[in-house]
């Protein structure tokens, strides 16, 4: 039987699995990810050997950051990870080593298997502490020259602003809406998405005007993408995603603005937006794809 082991590195947790070639689970876990290189190195020399002992066709890696063929730069949340190569770490295994950027590998994932599947032209963007994306165009991943295609944290949304506060990332983050919404409503865990959403969608003016406006940024945003790709779909993911209000918010908030300037509904079609398949496995699945693509094209 073939084996693939895929590791999605996140900020929080290093989660990993072990899939066959007809992608089913054979085995799955997850670590604390740890926040220095030697023990973080250490943490993942554990998770290879104790899969490659059962026997692997390939390792496949996603991480924050830039990511240059198998090479992580600067590595976003974990900056420690700059400069680290997993296929040179693993050379002596033998084995093909992938590596790809989380916000792609959610892209990836959508396109292989999900809800971008046959879609030519299309875009995975991922809501949470900040924004991910990964760019689908003639039915090719969009790396661009640098490798930063569709690092869509760092654009501009507002020029009256500065440093992070004006970006995509500050505006669009999930985390920082909900935090807005409960500080509103009085509640005292900031964190709490499920009393954050209760509150929109009972129709607490204060929590309503906080969620609105939160669309309308992330509707910005995907106009902005739409005036340069043009793409036929896009899917919303992370973990608000889940919430029906979230991508009908985003909806309507893309026709207020069409409605607001007439010049963008005459000249730009918006995409379809839709909700991603994929919630917390999106990047164990692309990040695996991405693998697939490199040693069986």
């Amino acid at each position: 039987m073939t084996k693939y082991l895929s590791i999605d590195i996140g900020g929080t947790n290093v989660k990993y699995a072990e899939l066959n070639e007809s992608v089913d689970v054979i085995a799955k876990g997850k670590v604390k990810t740890e926040h220095n290189l030697d023990d973080f190195l250490a943490e993942i020399d554990q998770i290879v050997d104790k899969f490659q002992a059962d026997g692997l066709s390939g390792i496949a890696f996603c991480a924050p950051g830039k990511i240059e063929d198998t090479t992580i730069r600067f590595g976003g949340a974990l900056p420690f990870l700059d400069g680290v190569d997993f296929a040179k770490r693993y050379e002596k295994l033998g084995l093909p080593v992938a590596v790809v950027n989380d916000g792609k590998a959610s892209a990836l994932a959508e396109s292989w298997l999900g809800s971008l599947q046959g879609v030519k032209n299309g875009a995975a963007i991922v809501l949470g502490t900040g924004v991910g994306g990964g760019i689908i165009v003639n039915g090719q991943l969009l790396a661009g020259e640098h490798f930063q295609a569709g690092e869509l944290s760092f654009g501009i949304l507002n020029v009256d602003k500065t440093g992070f506060d004006a970006t995509v990332g500050s505006y669009g983050s999930a985390v920082g809406m909900i935090e807005r919404v409960n500080q509103a409503i009085g509640n005292e865990d900031t964190t709490d998405g499920l009393a954050a959403f209760n509150a929109i969608n009972a129709g607490k003016p204060e929590a309503v005007a906080i969620f609105k406006n939160y669309c309308k940024n992330v509707a910005y945003l995907i106009l902005n993408v739409q005036s340069v790709v043009d793409l036929k779909r896009i899917t919303i993911g992370g973990g608000i995603s889940a919430q029906d209000a979230v991508i009908d918010g985003i909806r309507e908030a893309i026709n207020e603005i069409r409605e607001e300037i007439p010049v963008v509904k005459m000249s730009l079609t918006p995409p379809e937006i839709v909700r991603a398949q994929f919630m917390n496995t999106a990047n164990i699945y692309g990040a695996l794809y991405n693998l697939l693509l490199k040693v069986e094209g």
